[in-house]
């Protein structure tokens, strides 16, 4: 970013006289974090941002927005006095996009925002100067800011929108007005807010609500409730997905303890390799590919960029436990479905040892938490996991279904305070040879049971 002061006053329509020739080059809404040349937003979250400026000044911000309602503090830098300062974080986020016009592509789904939001990215990095989300910044503070950082030079914004209620993503998309809005899946996650799956679709489809009327929508085509949805949709459509109906599917699928590859339709003699487990990873991949295509990306430079994916945030991870047994890790998100993603892949990863589950929790579930926390048992089975250790209130449903598959020796259950004793059972069971999955929704805390295995 690079504003003048002069012209963030002229943006939110402001009208003050003598006005300090500033340079702002960032914005932050975190003082801990903030830089010389910023610009500081005090949002309310947990605390109030305005609590903060004592910190932020002393970081280097060049100036900061107020709240109308807030006494100014004695400091010897300019405060631009707003009504709202949310409101003015917006306005300032949608003139600086509107400015430096660059592509917009949005992307949502139940899981796998991150990983395809980066393979967008990457894939456009070949012919473009690319700004994207960073971490998981998919919120509303996260979008604006994402639009406020990028460099003034940059020709394609790749953002990443989450959500948590109906509504959230059409004001997300209201900022953004993305030229390709992108769904990469619907699944559980936070039905405990909308009850159905089809109310998470719903407020998913919301992404489309300011899309462009020249734009694009990529979905996955194996979702028949995005497919339903998709018919309203006035802008051009493209699909991914398994089947042989969708604009881009994905034959040849070899899929990897570090890494997938896998061929398409569109470019049969090209094999895309990339460097993660998973096939369920191969639907991000053509996601992404799509979006290359549309862009006038060619494949082979798609190809390579791939393969040299750098993920910002790749939440399952291969780890090595102290005594050399692997571990997959993925200990801060879980929803039902991928849950049953990572189980049958894991189940094809070759293994000297036996593979052994560690499953807690998945929250945010609501009224469906135990049918869904059952219908697991269908995924696990004694000749693919060898033992299992479940952790959790909504686990001890799933540890009743798969009594009838295995022994009291084989099949463990822990209440989510008996975390150490958990550990103890693993170290005194686990071999070098064995693989061990641990995933559980991060409520779970079994980052500490990780820790203690490496």
């Amino acid at each position: 970013m690079k504003m003048k002061l002069k012209e963030v006053y002229s943006a939110l329509k402001l009208d003050v006289d003598d006005i300090a020739d500033i340079d702002v080059t960032g914005v932050c809404f975190d003082s801990r974090k903030a830089k010389t040349g910023d610009l500081f937003f005090p949002l309310k979250g947990e605390r109030d941002g305005h609590d903060f400026i004592d910190s932020a000044v002393k970081n280097g911000v060049h100036a900061t927005i107020w709240q109308s309602d807030h006494e100014i503090p004695n400091h010897d830098i300019p405060y631009v006095v707003v009504k709202d300062v949310s409101k003015a974080f917006d306005t300032l986020a949608k003139y600086y996009l509107a400015k430096v016009n660059p592509k917009v592509i949005a992307v949502t789904g139940s899981n796998g925002k991150t990983t395809t939001k980066d393979m967008i990215a990457s894939v456009l990095e070949t012919n473009n100067n690319v700004a994207r989300t960073q971490k998981s910044f998919n919120n509303e503070i996260g979008v604006p800011y994402t639009i406020l950082n990028m460099p003034i030079n940059t020709e394609v914004l790749v953002v990443e929108m989450g959500m948590d209620r109906t509504g959230q993503i059409e004001h997300l998309s209201s900022l953004a007005n993305p030229d390709i809005s992108v769904i990469t899946m619907i699944g559980e996650a936070h039905i405990e807010f909308f009850g159905t799956r089809d109310k998470i679709a719903d407020a998913k489809m919301e992404i489309v609500s300011h899309l462009q009327e020249d734009g694009r929508f990529i979905y996955n085509g194996d979702e028949p409730l995005l497919r339903e949805r998709a018919k309203n949709v006035k802008q051009r459509k493209y699909t991914f997905g398994s089947k042989d109906d969708e604009t881009l599917y994905a034959t040849e699928i070899n899929a990897g303890k570090n890494s997938t590859s896998f061929k398409t339709n569109l470019w049969p003699e090209i094999e895309f390799t990339i460097p993660m487990m998973g096939d369920y990873n191969v639907n991000n991949a053509l996601a992404a590919l799509l979006v290359g295509l549309e862009s006038h990306i060619k494949p082979e430079a798609m190809q390579k960029a791939l393969k040299n994916l750098y993920v910002t945030e790749n939440r399952t991870e291969w780890l090595k436990a102290s005594n050399g047994a692997d571990i997959l890790s993925d200990v801060y998100n879980s929803n039902p479905t991928a849950v049953i993603e990572v189980l049958s892949n894991l189940k094809n990863i070759p293994t000297e040892g036996r593979r052994i589950l560690v499953l807690g929790d998945i929250l945010e579930l609501g009224d469906a938490s135990r049918e869904l926390h059952e219908s697991l048992a269908d995924y696990i089975n004694s000749d693919d996991f060898a033992k299992v250790y479940l952790v959790g209130d909504y686990m001890k449903f799933l540890a009743d279904k798969l009594a009838v598959k295995y022994s009291s020796d084989d099949l463990n259950w822990y209440q989510k305070d008996q975390l150490d004793k958990l550990t103890d059972d693993i170290k005194k069971e686990l071999n070098s040879s064995d693989t061990l999955l641990l995933k559980a929704s991060h409520g779970i805390h079994l980052e500490n049971v990780l820790h203690a295995l490496i």
